[in-house]
């Protein structure tokens, strides 16, 4: 096991370590994740990571190399010392279906606890869920604009190495066919795809020894890379090469609604009709969405996909709202700085629903306790389910299973949303969300 114990912030210990000094430890408590905007104000926002996070939680645990680096450190007292040599989270967790939608004030997580085992999971927490989400959501308006055409991920050369599996995973819950990250592949289970590069051209004495090499490799199905020296010529030698039954061509520059449409011609004249044409030239959302009109197969995303196509956070935020007062009773608490404000107590998600179309994002503030939350009899869809209890989390929540429930959950709640959700354009979000 890898800990990830210390990929935290110092302030998180430091109250542990302020809290077991005057007894307030031990005080249950309840952190809510929730987003104030959603960012670039987009429609809708997608949550993911939380399979991800419920096994990272797993290993948070203080092994000898963390405990005698924050000893080394003096990050915390002795005493606080021993109390994180047997640290477990116990608490529970309740919130979001992984690919479900959220809004602004969406109660997303529910993090129940002592304060002292509840406090140390806010940095790895928002991590995961602030990354991972603001792919997703990215992602899940590219497939939309996409209209039903296949999307691969490639971002992996534009970030770090773990986010880049992290960002694989985020895109496929959000409806990307395949990836080239071997990793996310597998650790997630998640297709993988890939040919040659402009390298593999150039490395061969002629463009067409390039393509009889890889057709030899690979077979008359693969895909070849057209746009290495003149586009045209390179159609001519592909078919030439591989025959009619040419799987497909790849244009990664140029003007690409003139230039698919001119290479569509071209190889229905030279008998490849059923070759296939994939781009994958600094797309995002909007230039997908410009070439939905284009005789166009498939799209190759890198860049903006992993980048969150301009929102490389989704702004989530882990607040504490309600607690164990002095005396054993409940207390709800809230912050009043402006423009931070947060609601207290704790909550749990409805979606209302008219014909099957989402109409509010209702939090229910006076319950928070599932089955029992009032929106349910408002025609209502509970998005508050357990996901983590005394320390386990549901099996059916993480690993390759999990990520699979999540891009099925995904494709089932995005048909809930009315049309004008999916506008491309900034604007309000496509529900309100209601506090009763």
């Amino acid at each position: 096991m890898t800990s990830t114990a210390l990929l935290t912030d110092r302030y998180e210990l430091t109250m542990l370590d302020a809290a077991l000094l005057d007894g307030t430890a031990s005080r249950r408590s309840v952190f809510e994740v929730f987003a104030r905007r959603l960012p670039l104000e987009r429609r809708y926002g997608v949550v993911a990571g939380t399979g991800r996070l419920l096994s990272l939680i797993g290993d948070f645990r203080f092994g000898d190399a963390e405990l005698s680096w924050l000893a080394d450190h003096d990050v915390v007292r002795p005493a606080t010392i021993d109390w994180l040599a047997s640290f477990r989270f116990n608490g529970t967790i309740n919130g979001y279906r992984e690919g479900e939608i959220y809004f602004p004030g969406s109660p997303l997580l529910s993090v129940e606890g002592t304060f002292a085992e509840a406090v140390l999971l806010e940095t790895l927490v928002l991590s995961v869920l602030n990354y991972d989400s603001a792919v997703a959501t990215a992602a899940s308006r590219m497939v939309q604009a996409a209209h039903g055409l296949p999307l691969a991920e490639m971002g992996s050369r534009r970030a770090s190495e773990d986010a880049a599996v992290a960002a694989t995973r985020a895109a496929y819950i959000a409806g990307f066919a395949t990836s080239s990250n071997l990793e996310a592949g597998r650790k997630w289970g998640i297709p993988t795809m890939g040919t040659a590069a402009h390298a593999f051209t150039l490395l061969h004495d002629s463009e067409e020894e390039a393509f009889r090499a890889q057709v030899a490799a690979l077979g008359v199905g693969t895909t070849l890379l057209v746009d290495t020296y003149d586009v045209h010529t390179a159609i001519e030698t592909a078919v030439r090469v591989a025959g009619p039954r040419l799987g497909a061509v790849r244009l990664d520059s140029g003007d690409l609604p003139k230039l698919v449409r001119s290479v569509r011609a071209q190889l229905d004249a030279l008998g490849a009709v059923n070759t296939k044409i994939t781009v994958t030239n600094d797309l995002d959302e909007f230039a997908i969405a410009a070439l939905t009109g284009s005789p166009v197969d498939s799209f190759g995303v890198g860049t903006s996909v992993v980048t969150g196509s301009g929102a490389s956070a989704a702004g989530m935020v882990y607040k504490l709202v309600a607690r164990e007062g002095a005396s054993g009773e409940w207390v709800g608490v809230a912050k009043k700085s402006t423009g931070k404000a947060s609601v207290a107590g704790r909550k749990a998600g409805i979606r209302r629903l008219e014909g099957g179309v989402a109409t509010a994002e209702v939090v229910d503030v006076a319950s928070g306790d599932g089955e029992d939350a009032r929106g349910a009899a408002q025609g209502g869809r509970l998005l508050t389910v357990p996901l983590l209890v005394d320390g386990e989390p549901w099996a059916e929540f993480t690993g390759a299973v999990g990520t699979v429930a999540a891009r099925e959950h995904h494709a089932a709640v995005i048909e809930e949303l009315p049309e004008d959700a999916f506008r491309l354009g900034r604007g309000e979000p496509a529900l309100p969300t209601v506090f009763v």
